[in-house]
């Protein structure tokens, strides 16, 4: 079975560093195990300059939030964006579903209303980090209960 494929935004990604017990990264986490990120230039340029900000210096250190930009570049997949997406109420958040639509994403994870309220988009699965990790933690129960491990991974990719 082939992996995944995740699209997450960047404010999840921001809240899943600077806060590590937090929904977005237990997201996060589950996403690592299950599948692969998606990424563009557009969508890590908005992750850099985010956590550049100094607001965030009272969380996590400017040399902690630059490691995790470099260490999440090098485990994702970058993307060339070849068709343009102009679908969201906020225009800022289009460079999301042009990601996940051009590297064919099952999921785009997100806290954001406007990209929330296009689920599905396209056969692809826009949730938020709660309902993400608990859709999986419901299929895994139902999985041990019934002692099938692939189940999980199959039934989650089916959500």
């Amino acid at each position: 079975m082939s992996k995944l494929r995740f699209v997450i935004d960047t404010n999840t990604l921001v809240s899943s560093i600077l806060i590590p017990s937090s929904v977005p990264a237990q997201a996060f986490s589950l996403i690592e195990k299950l599948g692969i990120f998606l990424v563009s230039i557009p969508t890590i340029e908005e992750l850099q300059e985010v956590l550049t900000r100094p607001k965030f210096d009272k969380y996590v250190s400017a040399l902690t939030r630059s490691e995790f930009v470099a260490q999440f570049i090098e485990i994702s997949e970058l993307i060339a964006i070849e068709e343009s997406i102009v679908a969201c109420r906020d225009a800022k958040d289009n460079k999301f579903l042009e990601v996940a639509v051009n590297g064919q994403a099952d999921y785009l994870i997100t806290g954001d209303r406007d990209l929330l309220s296009l689920h599905p988009f396209r056969e692809i699965q826009i949730l938020n980090p709660a309902k993400f990790v608990n859709d999986y933690h419901n299929h895994e129960a139902v999985a041990a209960k019934h002692g099938r491990k692939e189940y999980v991974k199959y039934s989650i990719s089916q959500l």
